[in-house]
């Protein structure tokens, strides 16, 4: 007996997903959708977010253009690119078109810098309600992008704090995010903190 096909990625199973604790990713040799819900999991806490002397003072230079929402499909193409040290990404064409659905729908977003009219760096992720899932983010040193998605990333946190927002899921725990104050916590606690932001419905990107 043959198995069932997997169902195409939809912005709904997105959110059913997202409100549940698991993200997907793509299989980057069979292109299959695996949902993960990793125990620890990364928190970027916004009240304690820790911006280095170096980059606060990249962000007040003005060297770049902050936009939103303005190219979201290729931002996530260039998330996509292949990367010194992982040549294959994740970030396959279902993963892409289910993510630029859930755009047009008002659920994904991208934070994006610009310089001389060109996209240099930015990041995406999901928004429902007080609670946004970072997903991916770039930068393109060799067009004058240099710490363009850290940028982007305190563009990221000052709009989530201005609007209410009380939990940024980054998923995982790296040497990059770490310096900004992410760190793991619990499953547990996670999915705790995830069920307050939820219910506060007030709360929205725009």
């Amino acid at each position: 007996m043959s198995a069932l096909p997997t169902p195409p990625l939809t912005p709904r199973m997105l959110l059913s997903a997202y409100a549940q604790g698991y993200f997907p990713m793509g299989d980057p040799e069979s292109g299959e959708i695996h949902w993960y819900s990793p125990d620890p999991r990364g928190h970027l806490p916004l009240d304690s977010f820790h911006v280095p002397d170096s980059l606060r003072k990249r962000v007040r230079s003005g060297v770049f253009e902050i936009r939103l929402d303005t190219e979201f499909e290729e931002v996530m193409r260039q998330c996509a690119r292949p990367r010194r040290g992982q040549p294959e990404t994740w970030i396959n064409e279902e993963i892409i078109r289910a993510y630029v659905d859930a755009h047009r729908r008002g659920f994904a977003h991208s934070v994006e810098a610009w310089r001389q009219g060109r996209l240099v760096g930015g990041l995406y992720g999901m928004s429902i309600h007080a609670a946004f899932f970072g997903e991916s983010m770039f930068s393109r040193p060799d067009l004058g992008g240099t710490d363009a998605s850290k940028v982007c990333l305190v563009a990221l946190v000052d709009r989530l704090k201005a609007r209410g927002f009380s939990l940024l899921d980054t998923q995982f725990v790296n040497e990059h995010l770490a310096q900004f104050g992410c760190a793991a916590i619990s499953r547990e606690t996670c999915l705790t903190r995830l069920d307050a932001a939820l219910r506060r419905t007030e709360v929205s990107w725009k």
